[in-house]
């Protein structure tokens, strides 16, 4: 088999997924609280060191060139997005970029059993039973006590800096604001969640996360550069399909051209 297609072939699958990555943030650039991927990718080791083989079949020529590349561990940006006023009472947004509200969403490894997500979607409604849950998918937010907010109909509500829901000048509730000892540990569920992975829970309490009343966090995605990796991330896979189109070329002439003449 030709050396080539394989190491054109690592480069157009591998564009091809830094492709998806960009297209999905770029498609959540309006999406409120919204943290982007950011994909990588590694150079893979030639053959005979990845497999461990012997000397005896190794290409040195050839290892020269190197493996391709392969798509590396994918991470999430925790940038803060910028804040953007609303006026709306529910509406809150943290200042602290590694601070993030907690909520009860259903497990779906775990059917109807609910879990603790956090989210940087401050974006709050009273649903019909008085509790505050979120715009986005109806979760019920949580207090200090991973237990669901329930709030008072009719009178006004203010939310202070630190969490404190207050109605008639009353503290009723508290929100759950939270950090994590490593954010890298976070895994994206859908709805702008995200869960944590292992057993151990990551969550401590936040310092000073600036709770916001009446603004919510924009998206974190730049448009500008995440359209300008897409279009980069493209072109590199459009490169890769043209090699493939050489080599299959060259092996076409060498097959009926060359060994015809031979």
């Amino acid at each position: 088999m030709n050396y080539g297609l394989y190491l054109s072939a690592s480069g157009v699958l591998t564009n091809l997924y830094r492709q998806d990555v960009y297209a999905n943030n770029l498609a959540n650039v309006a999406t409120v609280g919204f943290k982007p991927d950011v994909p990588a990718i590694r150079q893979r080791a030639p053959e005979a060191v990845e497999d461990g083989l012997s000397s005896q079949v190794s290409q040195r020529l050839l290892e020269q060139l190197g493996g391709g590349v392969l798509a590396g561990p994918q991470s999430v940006s925790f940038a803060a997005g910028s804040l953007e006023q609303t006026g709306g009472p529910l509406d809150v947004a943290l200042d602290a970029p590694d601070a993030f509200f907690a909520v009860s969403a259903a497990d779906p490894a775990g059917g109807d059993r609910a879990s603790v997500r956090l989210t940087r979607d401050g974006r709050f409604t009273r649903s019909a039973q008085g509790y505050l849950v979120t715009v986005a998918g109806g979760h019920a937010v949580l207090d200090p006590q991973d237990q669901p907010i329930r709030i008072g109909d009719g009178a006004p509500l203010t939310i202070d800096s630190a969490g404190r829901l207050r109605q008639n000048g009353q503290v009723v509730a508290q929100l759950q604001i939270t950090s994590v000892r490593d954010p890298q540990r976070l895994v994206k569920h859908g709805q702008n969640l995200f869960g944590f992975q292992g057993q151990a829970d990551p969550r401590v309490p936040a310092e000073a996360a600036g709770v916001r009343q009446g603004f919510v966090e924009a998206s974190a995605v730049d448009p500008v550069t995440t359209l300008l990796s897409l279009v980069e991330a493209t072109q590199a896979a459009t490169a890769n399909t043209n090699l493939i189109r050489y080599h299959d070329l060259l092996m076409d002439r060498a097959v009926n051209v060359l060994g015809r003449v031979a």
